[in-house]
Parts: C-alpha cells; sequence; structure tokens
C-alpha cells in the first residue's frame, strides 16, 4: 500500500517532512531506524526516527520538477 504526499518546495529550502508510521505500526511497537532516500537532484540532508515517526531534512530540487522520497524503518517489533 502507497502512502503518497505531494509537496510543494522551493529549491533553495531546507525543509522537513515528516513520515507518519502510526497507523502502521501495532500499540507498543515503535522506530528504532529509518533510511530517508530521494531521487537525484533532492537532497536528503538529515533524517531522525522518534516513537513512530521519520523526519527527514530535504534541500535543492529544481522548480517544477517532481521528486520520489522513500522512507523504509525497522521498528522494535523487528518489522
Amino acid at each position: 500500500m502507497a502512502n503518497e504526499k505531494v509537496y510543494l518546495k522551493d529549491p533553495a529550502a531546507i525543509l522537513d517532512y515528516a513520515f507518519d508510521w502510526s497507523t502502521w505500526l501495532t500499540s507498543g511497537d515503535s522506530i528504532v531506524s529509518a533510511t530517508v532516500v530521494a531521487e537525484t537532484g533532492l537532497t536528503v540532508d538529515s533524517s531522525a526516527a522518534s516513537g513512530t515517526a521519520v523526519t527527514a531534512w530535504l534541500s535543492d530540487g529544481e522548480p517544477g520538477d517532481l521528486y520520489r522520497v522513500t522512507c523504509q524503518v525497522v521498528t522494535t517489533a523487528g518489522r
């Protein structure tokens, strides 16, 4: 199942974007690590996991272009 969203971003801005995994995790499960990857042209400056969410800070890009950003997680339950 895809959970796709579209955001607008100025190429000069470094903005944070959240991936909310709460509806996908069972009660008591939380994220222990995350990998965030962006298509060429968009830069993942950093990312951090906390509880059931991952925040990624993105920069660069070109006006009017679309970039796919993916977030994969590992949870305390080994999912």
